[in-house]
């Protein structure tokens, strides 16, 4: 099986790349900036919204995993080319190509006004776009995109909208939002072979969490880890979150802020 990686080189990349190794599975790897390739992996140079380098990356695929684009905000023009443009550009190349399994990261930000629910339940999957930025409207376009290739061509496609991963929760607020990149490679792994179209909440089984995980579980998503042993120096440092506080209230956390409208 070979799987086309794009955004290789970016953080969700690197994490992701020893974790998703198997046997008899070749990583083709892609992105701006190249990097070094161990066992069972692949290179290419190319743009996203290049149809001719796409349509080269494509060949002899069986499954994408959607990682490249700007991964922050950025001006609109630059988050309609990678972002936009881009992931089209990759759809059309797996649609022609006869790739058949799509993951895409999508984000939290595409429904980042969102608040905590009052009654205490989980924010649902699916919950109707809500973007906080630029970056949130291209991840908007994205679940938009998998949803047409899904009902127009018949492709099965997961868009993951990914909260906080890294190593450890860097804040009181990921407390909630985190996801360990083993789980998110549990998730890609249960992404890659899901039958139909899905938007699932990327996040670990924490205590703390507010984002749902049934559509997750539902596509065959068993998250092992929590950020709750992570809790007591995090919040002896910060203190303990003051969930009315926009940042711990909002899924788009300080990226809703209205002083981030100043640098549009």
């Amino acid at each position: 099986m070979r799987i086309l990686m794009t955004g290789a080189a970016g953080k969700v990349g690197t994490l992701l790349r020893p974790r998703l190794a198997r046997p008899g599975r070749t990583l083709r790897l892609s992105d701006l900036h190249p990097v070094g390739t161990g066992p069972d992996e692949e290179w290419v140079t190319a743009d996203l919204a290049d149809a001719a380098a796409m349509a080269e990356a494509m060949k002899g695929v069986d499954a994408v995993l959607h990682l490249g684009g700007q991964s922050r905000e950025h001006p609109w023009d630059d988050i309609v080319h990678a972002n936009v443009n881009g992931t089209h550009v990759l759809m059309e190349a797996a649609r022609n190509e006869g790739v058949e399994h799509l993951v895409l990261m999508g984000s939290h930000h595409a429904a980042g006004f969102h608040t905590r629910p009052r009654d205490g339940s989980d924010l649902p999957d699916y919950a109707f776009p809500r973007p906080d930025t630029f970056y949130g409207v291209s991840k908007v376009v994205m679940e938009a995109l998998g949803s047409l290739y899904h009902d127009r061509f018949g492709m099965n496609v997961t868009v993951i909208r990914l909260g906080t991963c890294n190593e450890g929760s860097a804040d009181t607020r990921g407390l909630a939002t985190w996801i360990s990149p083993d789980d998110l490679a549990r998730l890609v792994e249960a992404a890659l072979t899901a039958p139909g179209h899905h938007v699932v909440w990327g996040v670990s089984g924490n205590a703390r969490r507010w984002w749902s995980l049934e559509e997750a579980r539902r596509i065959g998503y068993d998250p092992r880890d929590d950020s709750e042993p992570q809790a007591a120096a995090l919040v002896a440092e910060q203190g303990e979150p003051d969930l009315a506080d926009p940042v711990h209230d909002r899924a788009g956390g300080m990226f809703t802020l209205k002083e981030l409208g100043g640098s549009w």
